[in-house]
């Protein structure tokens, strides 16, 4: 028994005979693509069998032929059109995307920019940033009160810029690594050593009072922990940025060994390619296997690739290592380096603390006895415990205000020490990223030892002993860890520019220290 033809195609050519049921049966529709085709026993059939069949005639079936070749021709132009169609479509909606990031960055580093310059003139000590992260988060609130729907289009439009400060940050800690040797060179080796001891052993003793310190508060609190909103990852690095930084990288270092003053200082003219070659260290950096990353943090190879950039270039000119370093880090607005454009970052990432913490505020509000408790009590022994120890141990004065903000981001760490006279604001940011690459790779397993099981004390624990690096290490590996990281990071750098803000505050630190040091 026979099978009818169900295909529609073919319903017109009334094929009668079973064997012409058998041969159009093998003759395969794909509904996909709106085509019919032949399998390859049709296609192996030759003419003159066709032509022996009941009722089908050889121009008959070339006609059928003929149009379906014509039907897969206009296939193959609409798919053709469509494919140019999607094209045009993505390349404008790339433009779109690059547009959107450069208007939201670029507003936020304006006002960074606005409110220092503002503070300057106006001779106001306190963080200018700190201040503009008390507004924006002011007005999302308001916002947020009135027009829910505004402050959400508000968040909305500047997501890509904070993807981007997200992406980059470790790289804007980056230039006082770069600048170490020259930042420690009139320092005493035995005050080196005094200032290693007291930052590893000042970052466990953080860790232990905020990790311990939350605990007791969730015990008498009982607050059940609850999903915090979902924080927005940054792209992975492509191929296409690696080969692009790399060919700047070449570029730029070739161009500057023969035209050292092409863009009119030397500065200057050694920015690309440091700048690319601190870049091209981080991409490859966060490439590498976990298993390197745990012990060879991407923010070492960062630095060790712009160091060996700048000591092939002091080699290859004959002018040695310590001038290029000079040159990646000149601290003059007029003439800046590579380490001063990756650093005018920093204000920009304070004022995202604003959206961070706009975005958790529901979090901030159930938990806000654990997160607020940990973070004042745990700024406040980090700040006097390094003051008490420094002395202790002998350290001249003026070093151990520099290292006072040791647990407090790089950005709030440099306003707070300008508040003291006669510190070292490049051992400051120093110490600080030392602090976070400790806690990077040593925060789990300490976490772990001292029974810390909880994701919210060890989300504050880490954040607020090794701020910004430390954060990025865990939540990479205990995501329910990474909202409480981010709201005691930003928190923890807030509270600390604020209490140091205060005149007797900073006196009574003076005191503990022993210092001549003027505030």
């Amino acid at each position: 028994m026979t099978t009818p033809l169900a295909t529609p195609l073919f319903t017109p050519l009334a094929l009668s005979s079973a064997r012409n049921r058998q041969i159009c049966s093998q003759i395969r529709f794909d509904s996909k693509h709106g085509k019919s085709f032949e399998s390859k026993s049709i296609q192996k059939l030759n003419l003159s069998k066709l032509r022996k069949l009941d009722g089908l005639k050889s121009k008959k079936f070339l006609k059928m032929g003929s149009q379906e070749m014509s039907f897969e021709r206009k296939l193959s132009i609409q798919a053709m059109d469509g494919a140019g169609a999607g094209d045009t479509s993505t390349i404008s909606s790339n433009v779109f995307a690059i547009a959107h990031l450069l208007v939201s960055l670029g507003i936020i580093l304006a006002a960074d920019i606005f409110l220092k310059q503002a503070f300057v003139a106006a001779s106001i000590k306190f963080p200018s940033a700190l201040f503009g992260m008390f507004c924006i988060f002011s007005v999302l609130m308001i916002l947020d009160s009135v027009v829910p729907a505004a402050a959400t289009s508000l968040m909305s439009f500047f997501e890509p810029a904070l993807l981007f400060i997200q992406r980059w940050l470790p790289l804007f800690y980056v230039p006082s690594l770069v600048t170490l040797p020259l930042s420690v060179r009139d320092i005493p080796a035995a005050s080196g050593v005094k200032i290693c001891y007291i930052v590893a052993g000042g970052w466990l003793a953080s860790l232990c009072v905020a990790g311990f310190t939350a605990i007791a508060v969730r015990k008498m609190v009982k607050t059940e922990m609850t999903e915090a909103e979902p924080m927005g990852k940054p792209s992975p690095f492509s191929t296409l940025e690696l080969w692009s930084w790399s060919g700047i990288l070449v570029v730029s270092f070739v161009g500057a060994l023969f035209y050292p003053t092409s863009l009119g200082t030397s500065a200057r003219t050694c920015l690309p390619f440091l700048l690319s070659s601190t870049v091209l260290g981080y991409i490859v950096g966060t490439g590498l296997p976990s298993s390197i990353k745990s012990v060879f943090h991407p923010i070492i190879c960062c630095a060790l690739s712009a160091v060996l950039a700048a000591l092939a270039f002091g080699y290859a000119s004959g002018s040695g290592l310590d001038p290029v370093l000079g040159n990646y880090l000149t601290k003059v607005a007029s003439d800046p380096g590579a380490g001063d454009i990756l650093m005018g970052f920093l204000g920009s990432v304070i004022l995202s603390f604003a959206f961070s913490m706009f975005k958790q505020r529901k979090l901030v509000k159930r938990h806000a006895a654990e997160i607020f408790t940990s973070v004042i009590i745990s700024t406040l022994f980090s700040l006097y415990s390094t003051a008490l120890v420094g002395r202790l141990v002998g350290l001249e004065p003026s070093l151990t205000v520099s290292i006072l903000p040791r647990c407090i981001t790089v950005a709030l760490a440099l306003s707070i020490v300008s508040l003291f006279e006669g510190t070292n604001s490049s051992l400051t940011a120093a110490v600080v990223v030392v602090t976070g690459l400790i806690g990077a790779n040593f925060v789990q397993v300490v976490l772990d030892k001292l029974r810390l099981r909880d994701p919210i004390a060890r989300g504050i624990a880490t954040a607020s002993s090794a701020h910004g690096l430390g954060t990025a290490a865990l939540s990479a590996k205990e995501p329910e860890a990474l909202p409480f990281c981010a709201i005691a990071y930003a928190l923890t750098g807030i509270f600390g520019s604020l209490l140091c803000s205060v005149p007797a505050v900073r006196q009574s630190l003076l005191a503990v220290v022993g210092s001549g040091v003027m505030t």
